[in-house]
């Protein structure tokens, strides 16, 4: 599975972005899709995944994102709102397609190339 990351940016605080991953071919709902961030010096970080309807959000985001998973060549999105300086980092999207809904960046064999997100104070 090939997947591309969009939407990223420059904003400010307080400010919303949409982030969308498209795939090269379809991923069932069994297949674990989720977003990763990882700002400079840090490890990958877990943001959002979804299986099947089942949603989870690292706590940092709730209330602030929403992940929305769709039907066709892109599969989600990320809703971005009351962007904050900390959220700034390189944003992947990720699949697993044994469906582990796994917050460890190890149990995803497919990768996008990232989109930079940066909220300015």
């Amino acid at each position: 599975v090939h997947l591309v990351e969009s939407g990223g940016g420059l904003v400010q605080a307080g400010a919303s972005l949409r982030l969308s991953c498209a795939a090269s071919e379809r991923t069932p709902r069994s297949y674990t899709v989720a977003w990763f961030r990882q700002a400079p010096g840090a490890e990958r970080e877990f943001v959002a995944g979804i299986t099947w309807n089942e949603k989870t959000y690292t706590d940092s985001v709730k209330g602030r994102f929403t992940l929305d998973r769709v039907d066709g060549k892109t599969i989600m999105y990320l809703e971005m709102n009351s962007l904050k300086p900390e959220d700034t980092a390189v944003y992947y999207c990720a699949a697993d397609t044994l469906g582990r809904h796994s917050v460890s960046y190890l149990l995803y064999g497919y990768w996008g190339q990232g989109t930079q997100v940066t909220v300015s104070p």
